[in-house]
């Protein structure tokens, strides 16, 4: 996963370019990364008239440019909605292209004032929303619109939406799922074996104990997906020291991989992957490829994952498998939060260019995804959860991994939390490195310590990145 230094130069270069709003010229190996097409930019825009129908203005007989990441929830979605606004506005055409590259993609795009006009900015690779903040749309107006059943959009979504898309002063993000983070397991597994669910960290060491003894491992990776893992750390983190340790992450402070909370944390896990309790391999392991040795073969046990994984891997799921959800497991007894409480938020972050060639569309197209026909038909063929709320009866249509979910909300309450500098700064893709090393056993939890803050700190440290201070 190691980038070369041309690479890593590159993106500096067209971060620092964009977060300026410097326009660049593209030429050699930037050129070849642009993907054609003239130049967009607000001069050759064209609108519509706005109407009850037709809000934002979009454009007669136009076409919608979105570029989606194509991950655990494919595209079909945005296809779906895409098809519902052709209906409506006759002529048109949405065009979407699935994207697993969107960082390498797209910002030779913006760089030469020709992005997409619908963006979802997800996965290990995504640009990060803060570089390029000053070229977004601002899309509070999108809440304030009625859907397509003639309902204000705002009225109908899950609390946190919109502050959950603040950059700033303003509303630059659409986050269109409601995703859960947590442990993944076949309750059929655990039933069969007398097994149960672990909730704390000691519980997580002795459960790898068991599961060896049956020729199994505690936990498997994939090089794309070692992150979930710092996910999972910083989840335990912060129930155990509460908004201290949450800020100081979120805020890009020194030390903050260094906090005792922290380290508690890091040091449980050094010992599972020094008592090899963690699958070998995942460092040249495709992540669908691991996650199948825990989802088909149960050559693992557990997972650290978002609620995106049971559509993720819905072809390779062992028949009978009962996918459950629970929290991330607490450290000590004496945690601030308690086990039930859940880094749960809004995720799958849509943007709209200001430069796009049809920004309006891409509105248009978010509006109806935003509507019940499109929200529902999410829900029921990813079986996870949209921010519309409404759209998921109580037997979650069938998903054993669905229903777990509507449960860990019931009982995390108020006692939700989230994490968003890593997607904020784009820093997964720098952080997959050092994790891949320290989940091979190439690397102690001191030395993942030391190259976690590096990253961090140079992102505190660059002038030309605008920071967001997380309350």
């Amino acid at each position: 996963m190691a980038q070369s230094n041309f690479a890593v130069n590159r993106r500096t270069v067209l971060r620092a370019a964009l977060a300026a709003g410097i326009t660049l010229p593209i030429s050699g190996a930037l050129a070849s990364c642009a993907g054609g097409g003239s130049s967009g930019g607000s001069g050759g825009q064209s609108t519509g008239k706005t109407s009850a129908s037709n809000p934002f203005g979009m454009p007669d007989k136009s076409t919608v440019d979105a570029v989606i990441f194509n991950g655990g929830y494919g595209t079909d979605y945005v296809t779906f909605a895409g098809k519902i606004v052709e209906k409506d506005h006759a002529g048109s055409t949405v065009k979407v292209s699935p994207s697993t590259q969107i960082s390498q993609q797209l910002q030779p795009r913006f760089v030469s004032g020709n992005p997409p006009d619908l963006i979802d900015d997800s996965g290990a690779q995504s640009i990060g929303v803060n570089t390029i903040a000053s070229q977004l749309e601002d899309l509070a107006p999108v809440l304030e619109a009625n859907n397509l059943e003639g309902t204000k959009i705002a009225d109908t979504l899950y609390p946190g939406v919109k502050e959950r898309g603040m950059v700033g002063d303003k509303m630059l993000v659409l986050n269109y799922v409601m995703t859960i983070y947590g442990l993944w397991y076949s309750a059929s597994l655990f039933e069969a074996n007398g097994w149960q669910p672990p909730k704390t960290w000691d519980d997580l060491i002795d459960l790898g104990g068991k599961a060896k003894s049956k020729g199994k491992y505690l936990f498997c990776w994939g090089k794309e997906a070692a992150t979930y893992y710092q996910t999972l750390v910083m989840d335990s983190a912060i129930k155990e020291g509460g908004d201290e340790v949450r800020l100081a992450l979120e805020n890009l402070k020194p030390g903050c991989w260094s906090l005792p909370a922290v380290q508690g944390v890091l040091k449980k896990l050094e010992q599972i992957v020094k008592a090899g309790y963690v699958k070998p391999g995942g460092a040249g392991t495709q992540f669908t490829a691991a996650q199948a040795q825990w989802s088909k073969d149960e050559s693992a046990i557990l997972y650290p994952s978002g609620s995106w994984i049971e559509n993720e891997m819905k072809s390779q799921t062992k028949p009978g498998f009962k996918m459950t959800g629970i929290p991330d497991p607490t450290l000590t007894a004496s945690s601030k939060m308690p086990f039930e409480a859940l880094n749960a938020a809004p995720g799958e972050q849509f943007i709209v260019p200001t430069k796009a060639k049809n920004p309006a569309g891409g509105k248009e197209v978010l509006r109806t995804m935003l509507s019940k026909d499109s929200a529902t038909n999410f829900a029921k063929t990813k079986l996870a959860p949209t921010i519309v709320k409404g759209t998921v009866p109580s037997d979650g249509f069938g998903s054993t991994a669905l229903q777990s979910q509507i449960k860990m909300l019931d009982a995390a309450g108020d006692k939700v939390f989230n994490i968003r500098f890593v997607d904020l700064y784009g820093t997964n893709q720098d952080m997959l490195v050092p994790w891949n090393s320290f989940l091979s056993g190439q690397l102690d939890a001191a030395g993942l310590t030391k190259a976690l803050q590096g990253i961090t700190d140079k992102v505190a440290k660059d002038s030309s990145v605008k920071k967001v201070e997380i309350k």
